[in-house]
């Protein structure tokens, strides 16, 4: 496949402290580098990330977050959104973020990367740009950016094209899939149709038909 667009900045996150971060402290504010960084199954050198549980790891290695999609935050806050801003490591261009298939593999510089989840917004997120209920627009709007794992490790640098090497042809893009963890339950099935899916997302799947099998068979007798 072509290459899709490419990295405008690479971002590592510094310091921030306020009453609005987890343990005092922060790691959501990524400024851009001038590169190259290495990429790693556990993220990037250089990148702070404070909150291990919720951040970083294998499955939540490296954030990427479209320009495209900071334009609508720019234009919806009258404010302005720099690379990083959104607390993402990769900050591209003519990348369709949104619609990338989980699974869907990325070549950028001498690394590999699977997109493997979307971002879920927290508190976090809205008290950094000071907007209470950032959380529930942000998941309504739908763009949340992806999260991606290393699969091949190497240096990347800000500029590196992004090619979309592969893509599983499934259809659930990581929009459907923040759509089905946050406010439709109803397109959880649907997680089980890609084999790339993260397993307690599709072992969420089955409980939530198996609640819906034991309701409508509840139904059944009460008729």
């Amino acid at each position: 496949m072509s290459a899709a667009g490419k990295l405008l900045t690479v971002n590592l996150g510094v310091e921030r402290t306020g009453p609005w971060t987890s343990n005092g402290r922060s790691g959501i504010d990524k400024q851009p580098v001038p590169g190259p960084v290495m990429a790693r199954a556990g993220g990037l050198d250089g990148d702070l990330i404070v909150n291990t549980k919720a951040h970083g790891g294998v499955d939540k290695a490296v954030y990427a977050f479209a320009r495209e999609d900071a334009g609508f935050w720019e234009r919806e806050l009258g404010r302005t959104v720099a690379p990083g801003n959104v607390g993402e490591n990769f900050s591209t261009v003519g990348v369709d973020v949104t619609h990338a298939e989980i699974g869907e593999r990325w070549r950028i510089g001498g690394a590999v990367f699977e997109v493997i989840r979307p971002r879920k917004p927290c508190r976090v997120f809205a008290g950094f740009w000071d907007v209470p209920d950032l959380v529930e627009r942000f998941i309504a709007h739908g763009a949340p950016g992806a999260y991606l794992r290393v699969l091949t490790e190497g240096e990347v640098s800000p500029g590196d094209p992004v090619e979309v090497v592969e893509r599983p042809g499934h259809g659930v893009t990581v929009n459907l899939m923040l759509r089905a963890i946050t406010t439709e339950p109803e397109l959880l099935p649907l997680m089980l149709t890609a084999p790339q899916m993260l397993p307690k997302i599709q072992d969420r799947a089955r409980r939530w038909l198996a609640a819906q099998q034991d309701r409508h068979a509840y139904v059944g007798k009460e008729q």
